[in-house]
């Protein structure tokens, strides 16, 4: 990833509800989970929503996605559990063949309906590719789109899946929303006293990398974005706050 510039920006007051919806495990982990260990520190209540249990995430022959997916399933249990996070919720989605559609845009908000959460994160569905070694993977677009979708208009109309809204489920609102490793961020937060939460985090998903083969880059990303507001690491977002 680049070093990301943009007009800096703190937010003020952290969230008290908070859902992170991604497309597969450690996926929040390298962009928001400073920021989530940070939030869970000053007392938010902070899921993760994966669309997809990452199954097809192995270049081993003998490796079953059955398999695969208890494990990443697990991996990303204790990942949230570093980060003093409260739950994580799988979609069950097919992992390499996200696509936006209305059934993901209904199972997510279905979730944002029952969490009720005023702030999510999720990945900005409008970067396809960072610098000239960085393409986005699609399932990270797709759940990018499927959650702005999600988010407004579907979670706060009850025509729009009105079965969701027959048994006491009732339409919400999220006041702000987060785009994560967005294209054109606008604001950053100071993640260097949970910098070792986010990098526990990341040692949990022995499935897909050392934790020695990815703190370079993860600790270099951090330290360039935290020159954005003179901190020592940083996250990028792009905040938006719908009506």
């Amino acid at each position: 990833m680049p070093y990301y510039s943009g007009p800096p920006s703190i937010p003020e007051a952290p969230p008290r509800r908070v859902m992170a919806i991604m497309a597969h495990p450690d996926d929040g982990d390298f962009t928001v989970a400073g920021t989530i260990a940070r939030w869970a520190q000053q007392g938010a209540e902070c899921i993760y929503v994966l669309c997809t249990d990452g199954n097809k995430g192995s270049a081993d022959p003998a490796m079953t996605p059955e398999r695969l997916a208890a494990i990443r399933r697990e991996e990303q249990r204790r990942a949230l559990r570093q980060l003093g996070g409260h739950d994580v919720w799988f979609l069950g989605f097919e992992d390499g063949l996200l696509e936006p559609t209305l059934a993901l845009r209904r199972a997510l908000t279905e979730a944002i309906c029952r969490f009720r959460p005023d702030t999510v994160l999720c990945p900005d569905p409008t970067l396809r590719w960072a610098g000239d070694e960085y393409i986005n993977h699609p399932d990270h677009r797709a759940a990018g789109e499927a959650a702005l979708a999600a988010i407004f208009p579907s979670a706060r109309n009850r025509h729009i899946f009105p079965e969701l809204f027959r048994d006491g489920l009732e339409p919400h609102a999220v006041a702000t929303v987060y785009l994560a490793a967005p294209a054109q961020p606008d604001t950053y937060i100071d993640i260097t006293a949970t910098m070792d939460r986010k990098l526990a985090a990341l040692a949990e998903h022995r499935s897909q990398f050392r934790l020695d083969e990815v703190e370079p880059f993860v600790r270099t990303w951090g330290e360039q974005l935290g020159a954005a507001i003179g901190v020592r690491y940083a996250e990028a977002f792009k905040v938006l706050r719908p009506r």
